[in-house]
């Protein structure tokens, strides 16, 4: 396979391996790494998004999500409600990578999450306390396509071995996975409907950058976690794992997920805003006109400082002209104790899902309480109200970073705690 070349640099060879995702670009990922710590089942947290304390951490304290990533979108072979058979074939796929791979970003983390089309096929509806609506368009300018698929598994790793082993386990197509054997597949009681990977992490973007939406001068630093050349998930600017989780009821422990898929196109970020045009845009005017930035922003230490612009964003607006992304969307993301409210989980992809072609993209996945939640963040972000109070600020110029991303897809799902993670009911006992 020329895109697993052995002379590519090894970060760049994994990523290509994870994208492939096939026999032959595993083989040839094993034969280049060291054994994947291996699995106890007995030691895996309670709820399937406890991931915060097992992952690494930078000097600051910002949790580093793991570098590979793969999204398997699934649909019940069955309809109406699942039968136990089909409960019990999930639960035993899952359980393999349970006992194969170490929780943390050297093993494997992963989970499953379940849509409402899924939790339609009940009678019984889902509690109160779950917020768990149809997706839909959150903005006028925007049609994305709505992911309705019945779950999603989400695989992470900084290990591509131990990503792309799960994956071929959980197809049927491994008997082993890291030594522990596969005797049930979870594809014996679901469909993969679309396959989605990423990637996240300093150096990653920049080896990655030669794809539609990024000029050809490559422009993404080699410090940059991310294409549009920023640190992002600051610790003080996440909510915790405790708060975005349901605390009480049938399905207490879980959380519910949205996730978007996001196109990017840079050329004008890169080709036509200046450094200090794009951390007004990313951050705040006020975080350029001070110099609070300093290259890909590792220098803010755990908080990007944002909360010091949101008194009047306004009057900060009519004052520089345009407005910053991380600046709207706060004003929606703080409750009334000033706790932040959305857990960010994006990485970075080249998929074009359907197609061949390698695309700058997003996939965004975000935790809280309700989806309600995330809704209200998204719309704050959209930056509408801030259309009316100068002419300089329209709805995709000089308006944050909407003038450069494109929401293609987007899903809405519950992550039910480690108990309930096969096939639940709307309302399982305990």
């Amino acid at each position: 396979m020329d895109s697993l070349d052995s002379d590519l640099p090894r970060r760049q060879f994994l990523k290509a391996a994870v994208a492939v995702g096939s026999a032959s670009a595993l083989s040839a990922c094993l034969e280049r790494t060291e054994p994947v710590p291996t699995g106890d089942p007995s030691a895996k947290p309670a709820r399937q998004h406890a991931w915060g304390d097992y992952v690494r951490r930078d000097e600051h304290g910002n949790a580093k999500l793991p570098r590979h990533q793969v999204l398997l979108y699934v649909n019940l072979d069955e309809s109406g409600p699942p039968s136990a058979d089909a409960r019990t074939t999930v639960a035993d796929a899952l359980g393999v990578l349970d006992r194969a791979y170490e929780w943390s970003h050297e093993g494997l983390l992963h989970s499953i999450a379940y849509s409402r089309s899924y939790f339609d096929r009940f009678d019984d509806p889902l509690p109160e306390n779950v917020d768990l609506p149809q997706p839909r368009a959150l903005s006028p300018f925007e049609s994305p396509t709505l992911d309705t698929q019945d779950a999603v598994v989400h695989l992470a790793s900084d290990r591509a071995d131990a990503v792309l082993e799960a994956e071929r386990a959980l197809r049927g197509e491994r008997e082993e996975a890291n030594g522990e054997a596969v005797e049930t597949a979870l594809t014996d009681a679901v469909t993969v409907a679309s396959r989605r990977t990423g990637f996240v992490g300093a150096g990653l973007p920049a080896k990655h950058q030669d794809a539609a939406g990024i000029p050809g001068s490559k422009p993404v630093p080699e410090a940059s976690p991310l294409f549009m050349g920023f640190e992002a998930g600051f610790r003080g600017n996440q909510a915790s794992e405790d708060y975005v989780t349901v605390q009480s009821g049938p399905l207490a422990g879980s959380t519910t997920k949205a996730i978007a898929n996001i196109r990017q196109r840079l050329e004008d970020w890169y080709g036509e805003q200046s450094y200090e045009q794009r951390v007004a845009e990313m951050f705040s005017p006020s975080h350029a006109e001070q110099g609070l930035v300093e290259g890909v922003g590792s220098n803010l230490g755990d908080d990007s400082g944002v909360d010091r612009f949101l008194d009047d964003v306004a009057a900060e607006a009519r004052e520089h002209g345009r407005v910053g992304h991380a600046q709207k969307a706060a004003r929606a993301n703080r409750d009334a104790d000033g706790n932040v409210r959305l857990l960010r989980r994006h990485f970075e992809s080249t998929d074009d899902i359907g197609s061949d072609q390698e695309v700058a993209s997003l996939h965004f996945p975000s935790l809280q309480r309700r989806i309600t939640a995330f809704e209200e963040v998204r719309r704050a972000m959209n930056g509408t109200d801030l259309t009316e109070v100068t002419p300089a600020i329209r709805q995709r110029v000089n308006n944050g970073i909407l003038e450069y991303i494109f929401v293609r897809r987007r899903g809405y799902f519950l992550v039910p705690p480690r108990r309930h993670r096969s096939l639940p009911t709307p309302r399982p006992e305990s």
